[in-house]
């Protein structure tokens, strides 16, 4: 390995300011089905991840880049993953078609387990709004499609959509209740607050079932609990190629991290995006990189769930929330 490292591309090197001259993208560890939904926990100093196909959650410790299998497992073929303020893990179940938290005694709290339509597809990607406690996530539906990420519905056979119209959902910290905060998404998929929380970022993996839908990703004002003035943030769209971005984190300085793939050499890895949503910089990666996340005890590490494999690089700059 030779620096600065190649794959570490600044389309744009007076904005793409992260990129290290002296640190190189590192497979941590690789023999896994899908890998999927990283979370870093502070106070531990540790990251979870999801393998979805064979139904467990992975972790790895700071000190070491120590890798642990069957964190949790049976997972319920579980997707994304975050923390909250009190440092629980919350997941998203496909073969559930749940959201979850798991106590610090033990025990397992079920938050979310139908919406004002009924019944979800399969909950996939799930963030909290530290203000309030709020619990923002995606119901793109794909744990629902295919027993290889969870549980074919025999709906599944004649619909993309096996229950219920795809859409993104916030669960209220007080109550429970869960409200549809928007279905403008054709699939919504990965999500993420801006650093001032006053914008939420939506992936919109649609293409994957719907010809008519493009690969963008959306931004929706926050107005409280609610969103409104929804747009396209970024087109997934380069040189000629289109893939679908996944999951998605912003950093300190209001830039859009986003795993892509489904293209090929070149593509894909992750994208970067500035605020006005012109694509900056990439990360080049043998593998489709389906999420992502900020993590180590200065959040400046960029954990990298890709295929079978999870990848970090340390770069010049912090993630904006604290998982």
């Amino acid at each position: 390995m030779r620096y600065p490292d190649a794959d570490i591309v600044a389309l744009d090197p007076k904005r793409f300011t992260a990129r290290l001259g002296n640190s190189a993208i590192r497979r941590v560890w690789t023999g896994m089905g899908w890998a999927e939904g990283p979370a870093w926990h502070a106070t531990g100093r540790f990251l979870v991840w999801s393998d979805i196909p064979n139904d467990e959650c992975l972790r790895l410790t700071e000190e070491d880049l120590h890798v642990s299998r069957r964190f949790r497992s049976p997972s319920g073929y579980s997707n994304g993953n975050t923390f909250d303020r009190e440092g629980r893990q919350i997941a998203c179940r496909h073969f559930h078609r749940d959201v979850v938290r798991y106590e610090p005694e033990g025990g397992l709290t079920v938050l979310a387990a139908r919406g004002p339509d009924g019944p979800f597809n399969a909950p996939n990607d799930v963030v909290v709004h530290p203000a309030d406690g709020g619990i923002w996530f995606t119901d793109p539906g794909y744990g629902a499609l295919m027993d290889y990420e969870g549980n074919r519905l025999p709906e599944a056979a004649t619909s993309p959509r096996p229950l219920i119209k795809e859409a993104v959902y916030r669960i209220d910290p007080a109550s429970g209740a869960v409200a549809k905060v928007t279905d403008a998404p054709y699939k919504p998929n990965g999500l993420c607050f801006s650093p001032d929380y006053r914008t939420l970022y939506v992936a919109d993996t649609g293409m994957s079932h719907y010809p008519e839908a493009k690969s963008i990703v959306w931004a929706f004002g926050v107005d409280g609990t609610g969103l409104r003035d929804p747009r396209t943030f970024c087109s997934m769209e380069m040189d000629g190629r289109t893939g679908m971005a996944d999951g998605i984190r912003c950093d300190e300085s209001g830039n859009l991290w986003v795993g892509a793939g489904w293209v090929g050499d070149g593509y894909d890895g992750v994208h970067v995006f500035a605020p006005d949503g012109q694509r900056i910089g990439l990360i080049r990666l043998p593998e489709i990189c389906a999420n992502l996340c900020f993590g180590g005890t200065r959040r400046n590490r960029l954990f990298m769930t890709a295929g079978q494999s999870l990848y970090m690089v340390p770069v010049e700059t912090r993630g904006a929330h604290f998982c």
